[in-house]
């Protein structure tokens, strides 16, 4: 399985969050502390907000933050929600592709099974599971 950059600054972003639930955050504050592209983040944020994983506020003192619990939340939800057209390979498509081994291809039911496989793991697994804190401040303490 593959999954694009974009569901993966999401499942970042979205773990971010998990490990300060009652927090809000900005765009520009998690794009820094992934060193990941604030343009390409603030996209991501718009489709977990399209999808009802979080909740945004604009204005001052706005951002966005979980829109539930980050134990109601499943990685095989968000997985679904920004991957869920693409198909794993050609055959899968709902058009059934070009595939020349069709109708008698035995990969086809193997790979299915392992795209259920990892879907089950993936929905198996809440956000709280992963919630990523960010490393304590290390704070020099001087001797008087």
């Amino acid at each position: 399985m593959h999954l694009t950059s974009f569901t993966d600054f999401a499942l970042r972003a979205l773990m971010r969050l998990a490990g300060e639930p009652e927090r809000s955050f900005a765009t520009g504050e998690i794009a820094a502390e992934f060193g990941i592209s604030r343009n390409h983040l603030a996209k991501v944020v718009r489709d977990l907000a399209e999808a009802g994983f979080i909740a945004t506020q604009r204005g001052a003192g706005g951002g966005f933050s979980l829109a539930r619990a980050p134990q109601a939340i499943t990685l095989g939800d968000v997985v679904r929600a920004l991957e869920g057209g693409s198909a794993l390979v050609e055959c899968f498509r709902d058009d059934g592709g070009d595939c020349v081994l069709l109708p008698r291809c035995r990969l086809k039911a193997k790979l299915a099974a392992a795209r259920e496989a990892f879907m089950r793991e993936l929905d198996g697994t809440t956000l709280a599971e992963c919630a990523w804190l960010p490393r304590p401040s290390r704070k020099t303490t001087r001797a008087s």
